[in-house]
């Protein structure tokens, strides 16, 4: 048993500086979560974020970009009807608009989309995943840009 115990105490060791390490990347970076891997070792560390750091990345450029003071008035009022029907990311990664450079984006303001139809591909270490049309209806707007990074629950695309 102690034989055992020795194995078990060997795999859970974890490389407390290392940790602490990934931990001060994600508060560098901005980053939810990162993960490492070292032959049969993983680690993974990762951070909640709440809605309103989101809301305020949405909220703060309209102010910095030049614009007429009527602008940003009609653009706060705006936000949250689009978030009622966007379509957000399901996870960390690099937004893909495109199958492929040098091909059309899967859609366009103004596309007509069906239900399950792809919308955008999000990269994530290493693996492609096809964001899809949760239902039916026209893209009223696409909210981020090609080879953009994209965090967790992030609005994507408008369906309306």
């Amino acid at each position: 048993m102690a034989h055992d115990r020795g194995d078990k105490a060997d795999n859970m060791a974890i490389d407390s500086k290392l940790v602490r390490e990934l931990a001060e990347l994600l508060a560098e970076t901005g980053l939810s979560e990162i993960e490492v891997e070292d032959g049969e070792r993983k680690i993974r560390v990762a951070r909640q974020l709440t809605a309103a750091p989101v809301q305020q990345y949405a909220v703060a450029p309209p102010p910095a970009a030049p614009a007429p003071a009527a602008a940003p008035a009609a653009a706060a009022p705006a936000a949250p009807a689009e978030d009622a029907n966007a379509v957000k990311s399901p996870m960390v990664g690099t937004c893909y608009l495109a199958g492929e450079p040098g091909v059309p984006n899967f859609v366009a303001v103004g596309k007509t989309v069906k239900e399950g139809e792809t919308l955008l591909i999000i990269e994530a270490m290493k693996v492609m995943n096809p964001i899809v049309a949760p239902k039916s209806g026209t893209i009223t707007a696409i909210l981020v840009e090609n080879a953009q990074p994209v965090e967790f629950d992030q609005p994507l695309v408008v369906i309306a």
